[in-house]
């Protein structure tokens, strides 16, 4: 099915059954996923029933889209996301946002798990991502036709929403990092060879996901803000060994925490014409 169909397609099933889009969605990553929990008169469609959207097997990952409320805020959040790592595809999700982005939503709010570059920053922190690095230098725009694909990056994390989260961390006693995301391919674990390289980079911490989204979000027209749930300290600055397992270990210990921080946030937001640029 082409993409336009898909996109069409999943829109008219989102109005059928959520009615009016609303301005936030959500990509919860890895430890992130009792956030939608929280949602009050939730509304849950597998993405098997989406056509715009596709699934993971990825553990820890749901392919769940639930629509509903915190406090007076409606957001629709996204229970997983495809990574790159999985089919060599880092457009996996350009369906997905394109159609949230279709049928009115304005803002996109992402999470995930990452590795910690800085020994300040601990397993169990909070990381607001002011950048990011595009380590692979690979791109889901790639093949799309027009000038818009020439995105501008400049301000790829927006700044009156970093704002926005900066002033709930303080209200609600949050320590809240900021950083400089860098995504890597995966699925591998980095060396500590290629970490010292990295942080030389001018990265805080490093993941598997988020920056492919972000370009399709920002091409898009959607604003974008983003946090990182730190997992583990990154190859050759702690003694644990990296596996899979103890990543979600750790985010499942933090992920309460985590997740209440992204419901305050959420439901905290103003409309968006309240957020000045």
């Amino acid at each position: 099915m082409p993409q336009t169909t898909a996109i069409a397609d999943t829109v008219h099933i989102l109005q059928n059954r959520c009615g009016t889009a609303p301005e936030v969605a959500v990509v919860l990553g890895s430890g992130w996923a009792t956030a939608s929990q929280r949602l009050a008169e939730a509304q849950r469609l597998p993405y098997s029933g989406l056509p715009a959207f596709v699934g993971t097997a990825v553990e820890g990952h749901v392919s769940e889209l639930a629509v509903g409320r915190l406090g007076s805020q409606r957001v629709a959040m996204l229970r997983g996301r495809s990574h790159t790592y999985e089919s060599g595809d880092c457009a996996g999700m350009a369906g997905a946002v394109r159609a949230l982005q279709a049928w009115g939503v304005k803002v996109l709010i992402q999470t995930n798990a990452a590795g910690s570059l800085r020994a300040g920053m601990p397993p169990g922190s909070l990381m607001l991502i002011s950048d990011h690095i595009n380590a692979p230098q690979r791109s889901p725009l790639v093949g799309v036709a027009g000038s818009g694909r020439f995105v501008d990056m400049g301000a790829a994390y927006d700044a009156p929403l970093r704002d926005h989260a900066r002033q709930q961390a303080q209200r609600h006693g949050v320590q809240l990092h900021e950083g400089v995301y860098l995504w890597a391919l995966g699925p591998q674990f980095e060396t500590p060879a290629e970490i010292r390289m990295l942080a030389a980079w001018g990265a805080d911490a490093v993941g598997m996901s988020t920056v492919p989204e972000t370009i399709l979000a920002r091409h898009a027209g959607l604003r974008v803000m983003a946090l990182s749930l730190i997992t583990n300290m990154a190859a050759g600055l702690g003694e644990e060994s990296l596996t899979h397992a103890a990543t979600l270990d750790q985010a499942q210990a933090s992920g309460d925490y985590a997740a209440q921080f992204l419901a305050n946030l959420i439901s905290s937001l103003p409309d968006t014409d309240g957020l000045q640029r």
